[in-house]
């Protein structure tokens, strides 16, 4: 058995599949398309899911794919065993009703053994206990030795995911030898040792379950395979794990050279260039993909895979960004079959290098409430989980660093509520994930079994002899509708754009039906919604179907100006810049792009003017379908996590932009009109937004704008509009006045409540202690009483509280000579706050907190002295 690189097996795998009849898929985005039932693409078979339950026709029904898959559940585990990881891809060959387990076995057995040239007495076989057929064609067809077959239980060899097909599994193991077993006389296949490493699974889908123990025999049987190109790898190069298979191995290699250590060492540092290697693979494919850091969603996920590669970076010594370094490597390592990735090489490298930098500047922010809770950590020296989970969840300071620095310190984290607040947030994540689910599989109900659509619009606004091929109501197929009822529509041709793209779907009227939008399926048919209004309409009619043609010249003017928007962006701010996002109406441009900070008001000016430029200097815009390799050769700027075919649509505005589209848009930049940036604002993380408007949104927008000048005006009494600017500077200084003043009448106020309660100060084995409860005072008034008091005594602990517009506020100070003896602001605070049912907390010198029942709070600042008693050293 000759050793083979895993970029080789990539390949040898899909063209022996093609030689074998299958069409060869690229791989999904790792965003899953239409499918809200997963937050990530986590296995071969999820994208072609569609194929499978006949929502979708593919493209033959012999398919190969190498998917790109994350899994997450385990990743406590990544780095601290050798076989656990985020990121993988899987080798799949799938039959869509066509061949079956005869053919599946064949060319299993052939491409191991012939292809890879296994050895035949290394290989064995798993099947599904009651499966003979399986079973006969190993020893039979294969001549596979009976002792290397092993017949298993429901539980290992029967795949099944509630209702819907199912079928028995066909695993094959590799037998890596006696030594890496676990020395048993009786270790054989299913042992939970090292020994036998299941490589292939081929699964059977030949039943449809009901969920309920009904299993009924499929007419179209179908094959779905599946197998781990990594683990394939391993076998194939006599490693024991992935992290030791070619390409894995020069990514940690490169993070050995940056630390300055090295791999299986020490068994610390293994654990961190493990961690940090797994990581960086499924990071740098997610940013590939269109996924941006963010605190929810997918997002998190990436978010969480940096942190967590950064947090063992620092543990290796390497203090500075770096990840962002790495990631040519990953790219270097697979670009050949994922050629995107280095041609967004420079975007990859930034989203992860800023998010680098945010995290470093979270451990600072971190660290520093760290030390406040440790602060006011009690006589039990354990910090909560609920501090925990907040560190972690909402600043994103990881667990593992938490329990390491508060260990330090002798103190210990309450791990049992901080798992508890973990899976409080994995159940709301799931059930909302769950809804989005169901509500994805709702819009998959209708079953479309006419021909697909052929779309018109790109050429003509409107066909006189379009055939009505079906109608829905409610969800159900009919024959006839009659006036008032809503519809569905779908028709043999059509000149309605189907919402896509970020562009909206058009309306218009079909013969006796008001549409009012229109989307498309899987398939290729187009939906139109809509109400009747005339008569009754039926499955068969001739009819005539004419778009909005007005709203519609105002979608394509927005469209084609996010083209150049986006040319423009890139120009002005950089390579970095891509579409994240889009919607173009009749209305505006809403067009989303990766940035790292706001525009400035000069950059702004400079799109727009650019924009405008384009516009003036009418440019022809040009629609051309070509072969995606020509498409690529002209620079045409794609979309992430887009899945393109091998034709493509390319939009060119003159020379200045090329882009991948299937929108409609004007043919001349002349025809926009003029381009009017309203807004620019952040998304999130990495993500900027500008919405615009052209045309006659223009006008609209200068128009309304010269009315909130007037109206303005005319509020402030100003005859002139051109002194707006001056009376509202003035309005400015004369409110900064206004603050100077009320800012010295609070502190006067709190001088003169501040002197008589000094008159009542309690001495406590050499703390002065005084409190008072003020109403209508504000919290600024009660910090400045808290100020003076500090500043008359070093050796004062101070309550105050006051009552404001309905909400009561404590405010507790502590002298440094207090401080010394044990007293503490923040604990002090907490526990009058918690008398009231209120919460709060702060520096040992000043801190604050909320009024729960004021009617409790002479009560509670009674207790002062008793409180005070306890903490003193």
């Amino acid at each position: 058995m000759k050793w083979l690189g895993l970029n080789t097996l990539r390949e040898k795998y899909l063209s022996f599949f093609e030689s074998k009849g299958h069409t060869r898929m690229a791989s999904s985005s790792l965003v899953p398309q239409n499918d809200n039932s997963l937050l990530l693409i986590n296995s071969g078979m999820a994208p072609l899911k569609k194929f499978f339950l006949g929502q979708a026709v593919p493209p033959n029904k012999r398919v190969t794919t190498c998917q790109k898959c994350i899994r997450t559940p385990d990743i406590e585990n990544v780095g601290h065993t050798a076989r656990h990881g985020t990121y993988f891809e899987m080798l799949g060959n799938f039959s869509f009703g066509d061949y079956f387990k005869n053919e599946a076995i064949d060319w299993a057995w052939e491409f191991f053994t012939e292809v890879l040239e296994m050895p035949k007495d290394k290989l064995h076989v798993s099947v599904y206990q009651d499966d003979d057929e399986a079973y006969n064609i190993w020893t039979q067809r294969k001549g596979v030795a009976p002792d290397h077959v092993v017949r298993l239980g429901k539980e290992d060899n029967f795949w099944e995911h509630g209702s819907g097909p199912c079928g028995p599994c066909s695993e094959i193991y590799f037998d890596r030898g006696s030594d890496k077993g676990c020395g048993k006389p009786d270790c054989h296949v299913g042992c939970e040792c090292d020994r036998y490493v299941e490589v292939w699974n081929l699964v059977f889908s030949q039943f449809d379950s009901d969920g309920k123990g009904t299993y009924t025999e499929m007419k179209n049987k179908n094959i779905d395979t599946g197998m781990g190109l990594e683990r394939l790898a391993c076998v194939m190069q006599g490693v024991d794990n992935l992290f030791e298979v070619d390409t894995v191995q020069n990514i940690m290699k490169h993070i050995s050279k940056i630390a300055g250590v090295t791999y299986k060492e020490n068994d610390k540092t293994d654990v961190s260039l493990r961690v940090i290697t797994d990581h960086i693979r499924s990071t740098t494919f997610m940013v590939g993909d269109g996924i941006l850091p963010s605190n929810v969603g997918r997002g998190y996920v990436l978010r969480r895979l940096l942190r967590r590669a950064c947090r063992h970076g620092r543990l290796i010594g390497i203090n500075e960004p770096f990840l962002y370094k790495v990631c040519d490597t990953v790219i270097d390592e697979n670009k050949c079959a994922y050629p995107e990735l280095d041609e967004k090489r420079d975007y990859i490298k930034k989203i992860i290098k800023v998010e680098e930098e945010q995290f470093a500047k979270t451990i600072d922010k971190g660290m520093e409430l760290l030390a406040d809770m440790i602060e006011n950590i009690g006589n039990d020296k354990v910090l909560s989980g609920e501090d925990a989970f907040k560190l972690s969840d909402t600043y994103g300071f990881p667990i593992d660093l938490t329990v390491e620095i508060v260990e330090e310190k002798g103190i210990t984290v309450d791990r049992t509520k901080y798992n508890e607040c973990v899976k409080e947030q994995k159940d709301r994540a799931r059930a909302d994930h769950n809804a989005k689910a169901k509500s994805s599989w709702a819009s998959n109900e209708i079953k479309v079994d006419v021909p697909k659509t052929i779309f018109t619009g790109y050429t003509s606004m409107k066909s006189n002899d379009s055939k009505i091929l079906a109608i829905y109501k409610d969800g159900e197929s009919v024959q006839t509708a009659t006036a008032g009822e809503d519809v569905t529509i779908i028709l043999d041709k059509t000149p309605f754009y189907a919402e896509s793209g970020g562009q909206v779907g058009d309306t218009g009227f079909i013969t006796g039906i008001e549409v009012t939008d229109t989307t498309k399926n899987e398939d290729g048919h187009y939906l139109h919604f809509g109400i009747v209004y005339n008569n009754d309409i039926n499955v068969g009619d001739v009819v005539s179907a004419e778009i909005d043609v007005e709203r519609r010249k105002s979608i394509m003017r927005n469209h084609t100006t996010a083209h150049i928007l986006q040319a423009s962006l890139r120009a002005v701010l950089g390579e970095h810049v891509h579409q994240a996002g889009q919607l173009v109406n009749e209305n505006y441009c809403r067009f989303d792009f990766s940035h790292f900070s706001a525009m400035t008001t000069e950059e702004l000016k400079k799109v727009e003017d650019m924009v405008n430029e384009k516009i003036l200097s009418s440019l022809e815009v040009t629609m051309t379908e070509m072969p995606i390799e020509e498409a690529k050769k002209l620079g045409a700027m794609a979309l992430f996590g887009e899945k393109y075919g091998n034709i493509v649509r390319v939009v060119k505005v003159g020379d200045f932009s090329t882009e991948f589209c299937g929108g409609t848009h004007i043919d001349n930049t002349s025809k926009i009109g003029l381009f009017k940036i309203v807004s620019e604002s952040s998304v999130a993380s990495g993500v900027r937004r500008i919405e615009a408007v052209t045309g006659k949104g223009v006008l609209e927008y200068i128009y309304n704008m010269n009315a909130l000048v007037e109206k303005s005006a005319h509020a402030l009494k100003i005859a002139n509009v051109n002194e707006l600017a001056n009376k509202c500077n003035q309005m400015v200084a004369d409110s900064k006045e206004l603050e100077k003043t009320i800012e010295s009448l609070n502190q006067q106020i709190a001088d003169m409540k501040s002197n008589n309660i000094f008159d009542n100060v309690s001495d406590i084995d050499g703390i002065n202690v005084v409190s008072g409860v003020f109403q209508n005072t504000k919290p600024d008034v009660l910090l400045q009483m808290g100020d003076k008091a500090k500043d008359k005594y070093s050796n004062v602990v101070g309550a105050f509280v006051g009552e404001f517009e309905g909400k009561g506020t404590i405010c507790v100070v502590c002298g440094k000579d207090a401080i010394s003896k044990g007293m503490n602001a923040g604990k002090i605070v907490k526990a009058i706050a918690e008398l009231t049912g209120g919460k709060g907390g702060g520096r040992p010198d000043t801190a604050r907190a909320g009024v729960g029942d004021f009617s409790k709070v002479t009560s509670a600042i009674a207790e002062l002295e008793n409180i005070v008693k306890s903490m003193i050293k």
